[in-house]
């Protein structure tokens, strides 16, 4: 594997952060997630139904491609759960970086009924549609389907990272 870094990525809901961790630890690899570094803004915002614009994401994305930065430099992989939802995106956080994508894809309905049964979240239901339709799927990305168990996602994800 040559990847320093994993970056799981999806629209809220697909399973980025139970996945991500999961695959952390079977690598023995750092794990963070891309939604502890918005902004409180941000967060009130998507707690509102409100979704973001490019212009606030812009900080946020700043502050993950130094994170990103920094562990390269280090020599110190990690995986990052971040929705990474268009192609700008992926591609700021690639630059000059040994990065691979791994996209988790799901339908809707599947990603909808999850979140109605998520608590604690600051990402309403109402904005889902809104992420699926900023949604440039990814061209250079490991490409998993969400509807099997999650320990058979992080299998498919090794796999396809070797």
């Amino acid at each position: 594997m040559k990847a320093l870094t994993i970056v799981i990525m999806g629209v809220s809901g697909s399973g980025k952060t139970t996945i991500g961790k999961i695959l952390a630890r079977e690598l023995g690899w750092d794990f963070f997630d891309a939604d502890d570094f918005h902004s409180v803004e941000n967060q009130e915002k998507m707690s509102k139904g409100i979704p973001l614009s490019d212009e606030d994401r812009a900080e946020w994305l700043n502050a993950l491609d130094q994170l990103l930065q920094n562990r390269v430099e280090l020599k110190h992989p990690c995986v990052l759960a971040c929705s990474a939802l268009k192609q700008k995106y992926r591609d700021k956080l690639a630059v000059s970086k040994n990065i691979q994508f791994v996209y988790l894809y799901g339908s809707y309905e599947q990603i909808e009924t999850r979140m109605k049964r998520r608590k604690g979240h600051y990402m309403p239901v109402q904005l889902l549609q809104s992420q699926f339709e900023a949604l440039e799927e990814p061209r250079d990305a490991v490409i998993v389907d969400i509807s099997v168990s999650p320990e058979e996602i992080v299998q498919s994800i090794l796999k396809g990272i070797n």
